[in-house]
C-alpha cells in the first residue's frame, strides 16, 4: 500500500500587535511558524511581537509560495497588503 502525503504550502502575512507593522512569510506549517516568530526565533520580527495572522494564501509547492511573497514584497505598498487583508483570504489555490 503506497500513502501519499500531500503538504501544502502557504503565504501568510502576520500583523504587529504593537506597532500594526505587516511581515510576509512563507511555510508549511503556519502555527508552528508562528509560535517561533512569537519567542523571538526569528531575526526581523523578534523586535515588534506580538504577531497575529492576518491573511493566508494556500499553494501545492513552496516555489508558488515563495513566489507569492516575493510578488507582494516588491510592491512595498501597505495600501496593498491592507486591501489583500480587507477582502479577506482567498481561496486555496493549485498553483505549481
Amino acid at each position: 500500500m503506497v500513502v501519499l502525503f500531500h503538504i501544502m504550502f502557504s503565504m501568510y502575512i502576520l500583523q504587529s500587535s504593537n506597532s500594526g507593522r505587516y511581515y510576509i512569510g512563507h511555510s508549511d506549517e503556519i502555527s508552528r511558524r508562528l509560535t517561533e516568530h512569537n519567542l523571538g526565533m526569528a531575526k526581523y520580527t523578534r523586535r515588534e511581537k506580538p504577531w497575529k495572522v492576518v491573511y493566508v494564501e494556500n499553494f501545492a509547492t513552496r516555489s508558488a509560495a515563495m513566489k507569492r511573497e516575493l510578488e507582494i514584497k516588491r510592491k512595498k505598498s501597505r495600501t496593498y497588503i491592507e486591501g489583500l487583508i480587507k477582502a479577506g483570504e482567498r481561496p486555496d489555490t493549485t498553483e505549481s
